[in-house]
């Protein structure tokens, strides 16, 4: 198949209905071969609240005990999942909005317990994913959008961080020979040297620089699975990694593209 871009958004992209529709409006006009990936933790974060329950995250991942795994099930494949999945059908982009259950999309199994026991988090085997039930959707003329639960052998669900899930579909795909790019889309214009400087822009991050930044303390908790996914993916054959904001959407699909770029 031709060339095949995987887009994960998250942050304030999901949060906010302005901003999530704005980002909707501007993918379904690209006339590209688009699998949405997407993310939605402070909207779970606020149901868990409300049930009287604390979110926790540890290294920018969530701790997913038994109600926890409830409530994230419901809000990412359920109410974020579908509300995307109808925009875009409303604007013209035909999309399909699946999960890693659906056609065992993704093979996951339970994260074991070493320093930390993150519950009902989930791991991808290296089985990986399942890359023809997506292809199938797209030959067809759908936008998959992936929201991120799968389930182990033994149909337990599990939840998965939304970065790995973008990088693994990238990885699959690109192991197949299809020429492959994977965008991480948020509110920032990219990796930033200073968090509190909106302009300050890491432009290339690759093997060199990376470990240098990290040893200093540059990168958020949150940033760091991305990262790492992003350095893993590159590693795996994909041709291009960008980490930017979603107004820009239209850039990372040309040459000189907004934000950040990762390289080896």
């Amino acid at each position: 198949m031709e060339e095949i871009f995987v887009v994960k958004i998250g942050g304030k992209v999901i949060d906010d209905e302005a901003a999530r529709n704005s980002f909707l409006g501007r993918l379904s006009k690209i006339n590209k071969n688009i699998i949405l990936v997407h993310g939605g933790g402070k909207v779970a974060n606020q149901v868990l609240t409300s049930m009287g329950i604390t979110p926790v995250m540890v290294n920018g991942r969530r701790i997913t005990d038994a109600e926890t795994l409830k409530v994230v099930t419901m809000v990412y494949a359920g109410l974020i999942n579908k509300t995307i999945t109808a925009k875009l059908n409303s604007l013209g982009k035909k999309s399909a909005g699946v999960s890693g259950v659906d056609g065992v999309m993704l093979d996951a199994v339970k994260r074991p317990v070493k320093d930390i026991d993150y519950g009902f988090a989930g791991d991808i085997t290296a089985e990986g994913v399942n890359t023809d039930f997506l292809l199938t959707l797209l030959k067809g003329g759908f936008m998959p959008v992936v929201a991120t639960i799968a389930a182990d052998k033994n149909a337990q669900l599990l939840n998965i961080n939304a970065d790995t899930v973008a990088s693994t579909i990238a990885s699959g795909l690109a192991s197949k020979g299809v020429k492959t790019n994977l965008f991480f889309c948020f509110e920032k214009k990219g990796v930033l040297m200073d968090a509190e400087d909106d302009n300050s822009v890491i432009k290339e991050l690759n093997s060199q620089n990376y470990p240098e930044l990290s040893a200093k303390g540059i990168f958020s908790e949150g940033m760091i699975p991305k990262l790492e996914n992003a350095f893993k993916t590159i590693n795996q054959g994909v041709e291009k990694v960008i980490i930017g904001n979603s107004l820009d959407i239209e850039q990372f699909f040309e040459e000189n593209h907004a934000g950040t770029m990762i390289k080896k």
